[in-house]
C-alpha cells in the first residue's frame, strides 16, 4: 500500500494521529504499520534508524550530554467496531485513539521535524505491548540489543490525560484451584460441588481492603481482584474442579516477592499457583533531566494506576515516566477517543522541553 504518512501528516500531529489509526495494528499484526514508521524514519538524515521484528529505533547521535527516550507501541487491543476513526467535534474515535496511537504520534512527529534537540533522543516505536511479555518488543530489545535501551532518562507515550504519571504499579495473577467430588446432579449429596467451594474465596476478594500509599508525594492503590471462573463439566453432573483466576495490582514499594507472601497469607487455605508477574516502578523523579520536563509539563505528578514500560527501564536504573494525550479510563473502550486539543498540548510540551533552550 501506499504509505499514508506523508510530510504534510507527519508536521500535524492529529492528522498524524489519525493516519496511525487508520492502520490496522492488532497485535501481532504489527508488520505494515512499522514498515511505514520505518520508511519514515530512514529518509531522516539526523537519524540512524534500526529494525528488529516489527519494532523500530531511530536515534540521534549529536554528542549530547544526556540520551531521553521518547517509546511508544504501535499495537492495539482487538477492534471493536471502532475502525477507523472518526471525527466528532475536538474527539477522535477509534482503535488506538487513547492507547496510544496519539502518543506514538508525538514521538514520530519530532523524530522528524526536530533535528537538534537540546539532548540526544531514541525513539521507540514497539510492538505487542498489550499481550504476554515475550512477545513485547521492548522485552525483545533488551535480550538481543540492549545498547539500545542506554539512557538517562525515558518518557512513555502512554495516556494519561496530559499529566505526568509517575513509576506503575505491579501485577500479578495466579490461579486458585478448588477441587470437589463429581456426582450426578439427581444425587448431588454424593458428591462435592468445587464452584460451590468458591464462595469463601469470592467473599474474601470481595471484602479486600485496598491499601492506599503514598511515595515521592504521589498515590498508589491497590486492587485485588477475580477476574476470570472456569468450572463445570456438564448440566447435570456435580463439577469436582473450579479454577478462579485472580489479579493483585500493587504498589511499586512491595517487590515481587512481597507482593507474593501478601497474596498467599491473604488467600491461606487455598492451592494457589503463581502465573505472571511483573514488578511496579517507583516514581523516577530525582533525575535531572525528569525535573526538566516536569517544569515544561507545568503540572504536579500523580501516580500511575497500571502498569506500563516504565518498569522495564527502572529495572535498568533509568527514571521513567508515563505521558500522553489519552485518557486512561477510554483505553480498550469501545467509545476509545482523544480530545485533538489534548494532542496540540501535549505536542507543544514535549516539544517546548526537547528544543534547545
Amino acid at each position: 500500500m501506499e504509505n499514508p504518512l506523508t510530510p504534510e501528516v507527519l508536521a500535524d500531529p492529529v492528522a498524524l494521529t489519525r493516519a496511525l489509526v487508520d492502520i490496522e495494528s492488532v497485535s501481532l499484526n504489527e508488520k505494515v504499520i512499522a514498515d511505514c514508521v520505518e520508511e519514515v524514519l530512514r529518509k531522516v538524515p539526523h537519524l540512524t534508524t534500526h529494525r528488529f521484528g516489527n519494532t523500530v529505533m531511530a536515534r540521534t547521535d549529536l554528542g549530547r550530554d544526556s540520551r531521553v527516550v521518547l517509546a511508544g507501541h504501535l499495537d492495539t487491543v482487538p477492534l471493536n467496531n471502532n475502525f477507523p476513526a472518526t471525527m466528532r467535534g475536538d474527539l477522535m474515535y477509534g482503535c488506538g485513539t487513547s492507547d496510544m496511537k496519539s502518543g506514538v504520534a508525538y514521538a514520530l512527529h519530532l523524530a522528524v521535524t526536530l533535528p537538534e534537540p537540546r539532548y540526544d533522543v531514541t525513539y521507540f516505536f514497539y510492538e505487542a505491548e498489550e499481550i504476554e511479555q515475550r512477545y513485547n518488543g521492548l522485552f525483545l530489545v533488551a535480550e538481543a540489543h540492549p545498547e539500545w535501551l542506554t539512557a538517562d532518562f525515558a518518557v512513555l507515550l502512554e495516556p494519561t490525560y496530559g499529566v505526568v504519571e509517575a513509576g506503575c504499579q505491579g501485577t500479578m495473577r495466579a490461579v486458585v484451584t478448588l477441587t470437589g467430588v463429581r456426582a450426578h446432579s439427581a444425587r448431588s449429596w454424593h458428591g462435592v460441588n468445587a464452584i460451590h467451594r468458591a464462595g469463601e474465596l469470592l467473599r474474601r476478594l470481595e471484602e479486600y481492603q485496598s491499601r492506599r500509599v503514598t511515595i515521592d508525594g504521589c498515590d498508589y492503590r491497590e486492587g485485588l481482584n477475580a477476574v476470570r471462573i472456569n468450572g463445570g463439566v456438564a448440566g447435570n453432573v456435580v463439577p469436582d474442579l473450579c479454577e478462579i483466576e485472580v489479579n493483585f495490582r500493587f504498589a511499586p514499594d512491595r517487590t515481587p516477592a512481597e507482593a507474593e507472601a501478601h497474596l498467599r497469607e491473604l488467600l491461606s487455605g487455598y492451592d494457589l499457583r503463581i502465573t505472571d508477574c511483573a514488578a511496579g516502578a517507583r516514581p523516577g523523579l530525582g533525575a535531572a533531566v525528569a525535573k526538566e520536563f516536569l517544569d515544561a509539563v507545568g503540572e504536579a505528578p500523580i501516580g500511575k494506576l497500571g502498569w506500563t514500560d516504565v518498569a522495564r527501564f527502572a529495572a535498568m536504573g533509568i527514571p521513567a515516566l508515563n505521558f500522553g494525550p489519552g485518557d486512561p479510563n477510554f483505553a480498550h473502550h469501545p467509545d476509545e477517543h482523544v480530545e485533538l486539543s489534548k494532542i496540540r498540548d501535549g505536542a507543544a510540551t514535549l516539544h517546548r522541553w526537547l528544543a534547545q533552550p
